[in-house]
Protein backbone atom coordinates (compact mmCIF):
# COMPACT_ATOMS: atom_id res chain seq x y z
CA UNK A 1 0.00 0.00 0.00
CA UNK A 2 1.38 3.44 -0.98
CA UNK A 3 1.32 7.29 0.97
CA UNK A 4 -0.96 8.26 -1.52
CA UNK A 5 -3.18 5.26 -1.14
CA UNK A 6 -3.42 5.35 2.96
CA UNK A 7 -4.45 8.88 2.49
CA UNK A 8 -7.02 8.27 -0.03
CA UNK A 9 -8.50 5.93 2.10
CA UNK A 10 -8.56 7.96 4.76
CA UNK A 11 -10.44 10.72 3.09
CA UNK A 12 -13.36 8.89 1.94
CA UNK A 13 -13.33 7.13 5.63
CA UNK A 14 -12.73 9.71 7.61
CA UNK A 15 -13.03 13.16 5.74
CA UNK A 16 -11.09 15.72 4.02
CA UNK A 17 -11.11 18.07 6.48
CA UNK A 18 -9.93 15.99 9.35
CA UNK A 19 -7.06 13.95 7.18
CA UNK A 20 -6.10 17.85 5.64
CA UNK A 21 -5.49 18.44 9.44
CA UNK A 22 -3.70 15.13 10.20
CA UNK A 23 -1.22 15.86 7.32
CA UNK A 24 -0.74 19.37 8.05
CA UNK A 25 -0.74 19.01 11.95
CA UNK A 26 1.71 16.48 12.24
CA UNK A 27 5.32 15.28 11.38
CA UNK A 28 5.63 12.63 8.44
CA UNK A 29 9.12 10.63 8.87
CA UNK A 30 10.68 7.82 7.39
CA UNK A 31 12.61 4.92 10.22
CA UNK A 32 15.11 2.93 8.73
CA UNK A 33 14.46 -1.15 9.69
CA UNK A 34 15.02 -1.66 13.58
CA UNK A 35 14.02 1.59 14.83
CA UNK A 36 12.61 1.59 18.60
CA UNK A 37 9.80 4.07 17.97
CA UNK A 38 8.06 3.71 21.91
CA UNK A 39 10.61 2.71 24.80
CA UNK A 40 8.72 0.83 27.24
CA UNK A 41 7.99 3.11 30.75
CA UNK A 42 8.33 6.72 28.36
CA UNK A 43 5.84 9.08 28.36
CA UNK A 44 4.09 9.30 24.76
CA UNK A 45 4.75 12.62 22.79
CA UNK A 46 3.07 11.22 19.57
CA UNK A 47 0.99 8.41 17.97
CA UNK A 48 1.92 6.90 14.61
CA UNK A 49 -0.48 5.90 11.98
CA UNK A 50 1.44 3.96 9.30
CA UNK A 51 1.95 4.96 5.64
CA UNK A 52 4.05 1.75 4.59
CA UNK A 53 6.61 -0.45 6.06
CA UNK A 54 5.84 -2.15 8.80
CA UNK A 55 6.11 -1.84 12.52
CA UNK A 56 6.46 -4.79 15.43
CA UNK A 57 4.67 -3.95 18.69
CA UNK A 58 6.21 -6.08 22.05
CA UNK A 59 5.64 -6.23 26.06
CA UNK A 60 8.71 -7.49 28.40
CA UNK A 61 7.25 -9.60 30.59
CA UNK A 62 10.37 -10.03 33.12
CA UNK A 63 13.48 -10.89 30.58
CA UNK A 64 11.04 -12.10 27.79
CA UNK A 65 9.68 -10.43 25.24
CA UNK A 66 6.26 -11.18 24.13
CA UNK A 67 5.23 -10.28 20.17
CA UNK A 68 1.66 -8.14 20.85
CA UNK A 69 0.62 -7.65 17.16
CA UNK A 70 1.82 -5.89 14.02
CA UNK A 71 0.88 -2.08 13.04
CA UNK A 72 0.84 -2.16 9.07
CA UNK A 73 -0.54 0.51 6.72
CA UNK A 74 -3.49 2.14 7.19
CA UNK A 75 -3.32 1.17 10.79
CA UNK A 76 -2.41 2.87 14.35
CA UNK A 77 -1.51 1.69 17.82
CA UNK A 78 -4.02 1.68 20.11
CA UNK A 79 -1.48 0.58 22.74
CA UNK A 80 0.13 4.08 22.28
CA UNK A 81 -3.17 5.54 21.90
CA UNK A 82 -4.09 5.01 25.31
CA UNK A 83 -0.61 6.04 26.89
CA UNK A 84 -1.14 9.03 25.20
CA UNK A 85 -5.02 9.98 25.87
CA UNK A 86 -4.58 9.03 29.63
CA UNK A 87 -0.75 10.79 29.85
CA UNK A 88 0.74 7.31 31.37
CA UNK A 89 3.94 5.86 30.95
CA UNK A 90 4.35 3.28 28.29
CA UNK A 91 3.66 -0.35 28.41
CA UNK A 92 4.76 -1.33 25.18
CA UNK A 93 7.79 -0.65 22.72
CA UNK A 94 7.44 -0.69 19.16
CA UNK A 95 9.96 -1.43 16.36
CA UNK A 96 10.10 -1.15 12.84
CA UNK A 97 10.84 -4.04 10.72
CA UNK A 98 11.36 -2.76 7.73
CA UNK A 99 12.11 0.80 6.49
CA UNK A 100 8.88 2.63 7.73
CA UNK A 101 7.05 5.57 6.62
CA UNK A 102 4.56 6.81 9.84
CA UNK A 103 2.80 10.17 10.42
CA UNK A 104 3.21 11.14 13.78
CA UNK A 105 0.12 12.97 15.73
CA UNK A 106 1.06 15.08 18.37
CA UNK A 107 -0.32 13.99 21.67
CA UNK A 108 -1.52 17.46 22.55
CA UNK A 109 -3.16 17.87 18.85
CA UNK A 110 -5.09 14.82 18.92
CA UNK A 111 -6.50 15.15 22.35
CA UNK A 112 -7.88 18.33 20.84
CA UNK A 113 -8.99 16.54 17.52
CA UNK A 114 -10.67 14.12 19.41
CA UNK A 115 -13.57 16.59 20.46
CA UNK A 116 -13.20 18.56 17.11
CA UNK A 117 -13.40 15.80 14.74
CA UNK A 118 -15.96 12.63 16.40
CA UNK A 119 -14.92 10.68 13.09
CA UNK A 120 -11.06 10.24 14.33
CA UNK A 121 -12.71 7.70 17.52
CA UNK A 122 -13.50 5.70 14.66
CA UNK A 123 -9.91 4.69 13.47
CA UNK A 124 -9.27 4.00 17.18
CA UNK A 125 -12.15 2.02 17.92
CA UNK A 126 -11.30 0.11 14.62
CA UNK A 127 -7.74 -0.29 16.03
CA UNK A 128 -9.00 -1.67 19.38
CA UNK A 129 -11.60 -4.17 18.04
CA UNK A 130 -8.59 -5.46 15.98
CA UNK A 131 -6.55 -6.08 18.75
CA UNK A 132 -9.37 -7.61 20.81
CA UNK A 133 -9.85 -9.97 17.69
CA UNK A 134 -6.32 -10.49 17.75
CA UNK A 135 -6.05 -11.38 21.39
CA UNK A 136 -9.06 -13.90 21.39
CA UNK A 137 -7.43 -15.53 18.50
CA UNK A 138 -4.26 -15.96 20.09
CA UNK A 139 -5.68 -17.13 23.38
CA UNK A 140 -7.52 -19.90 21.61
CA UNK A 141 -4.36 -20.76 19.92
CA UNK A 142 -2.16 -20.80 23.07
CA UNK A 143 -4.88 -23.12 24.56
CA UNK A 144 -5.78 -25.44 22.26
CA UNK A 145 -2.79 -25.59 19.44
CA UNK A 146 0.77 -27.08 20.25
CA UNK A 147 3.68 -25.24 20.46
CA UNK A 148 4.53 -26.63 17.13
CA UNK A 149 2.04 -25.72 15.37
CA UNK A 150 1.61 -21.90 16.54
CA UNK A 151 4.89 -21.55 15.26
CA UNK A 152 4.06 -22.84 11.87
CA UNK A 153 1.24 -20.24 11.91
CA UNK A 154 3.77 -17.81 13.65
CA UNK A 155 5.91 -18.09 10.31
CA UNK A 156 3.20 -18.08 7.36
CA UNK A 157 1.72 -15.03 9.11
CA UNK A 158 5.02 -13.11 8.64
CA UNK A 159 5.10 -14.86 5.07
CA UNK A 160 1.85 -13.26 4.67
CA UNK A 161 2.47 -9.98 6.34
CA UNK A 162 5.78 -9.29 4.82
CA UNK A 163 5.25 -10.83 1.33
CA UNK A 164 8.92 -12.46 2.06
CA UNK A 165 9.99 -15.93 1.46
CA UNK A 166 12.50 -16.86 2.59
CA UNK A 167 11.66 -14.67 5.62
CA UNK A 168 15.57 -13.28 7.07
CA UNK A 169 14.92 -14.37 11.00
CA UNK A 170 16.61 -15.85 13.62
CA UNK A 171 15.65 -18.69 16.11
CA UNK A 172 16.21 -16.64 18.81
CA UNK A 173 13.73 -13.38 17.28
CA UNK A 174 11.49 -16.19 16.79
CA UNK A 175 11.82 -17.58 20.18
CA UNK A 176 11.68 -13.84 21.49
CA UNK A 177 8.21 -13.34 19.83
CA UNK A 178 6.62 -16.69 20.80
CA UNK A 179 7.59 -16.67 24.57
CA UNK A 180 9.68 -19.42 24.56
CA UNK A 181 13.27 -20.52 24.42
CA UNK A 182 15.86 -20.66 21.55
CA UNK A 183 16.65 -24.53 22.03
CA UNK A 184 12.76 -25.39 21.63
CA UNK A 185 12.51 -23.13 18.64
CA UNK A 186 15.42 -24.79 17.18
CA UNK A 187 14.51 -28.38 17.87
CA UNK A 188 10.48 -27.75 16.56
CA UNK A 189 12.23 -26.46 12.83
CA UNK A 190 14.08 -29.19 12.19
CA UNK A 191 11.11 -31.65 13.25
CA UNK A 192 8.60 -28.89 10.92
CA UNK A 193 11.96 -29.00 8.21
CA UNK A 194 11.59 -32.97 8.28
CA UNK A 195 7.79 -33.07 7.38
CA UNK A 196 9.06 -30.60 4.42
CA UNK A 197 6.85 -27.54 5.87
CA UNK A 198 9.44 -25.31 5.89
CA UNK A 199 13.20 -25.25 5.00
CA UNK A 200 16.11 -23.93 6.82
CA UNK A 201 18.84 -21.26 4.89
CA UNK A 202 21.68 -19.64 6.27
CA UNK A 203 20.14 -16.65 7.57
CA UNK A 204 16.60 -17.21 6.91
CA UNK A 205 13.71 -19.94 6.77
CA UNK A 206 11.35 -20.35 3.73
CA UNK A 207 7.64 -21.93 4.41
CA UNK A 208 5.98 -24.24 2.30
Amino acid sequence: MTTDSVLEKFKSQYGQELTSKIVEGSEIKEFPENTELVREGQFVKVVPIVLNGLIEVFIRQGDKELLLYYIQPGESCIMTFFACFKNEKSKIFAITKEKTRAILIPSDKLSRWLYEFPAINKLFYQQLDLRYAELIDSIHHLIYDKLDKRLFNYLKEKKSITGKNPIKISHKEIANDLGTAREVVSRLIKKLEALQKVKQHHDSIEIF
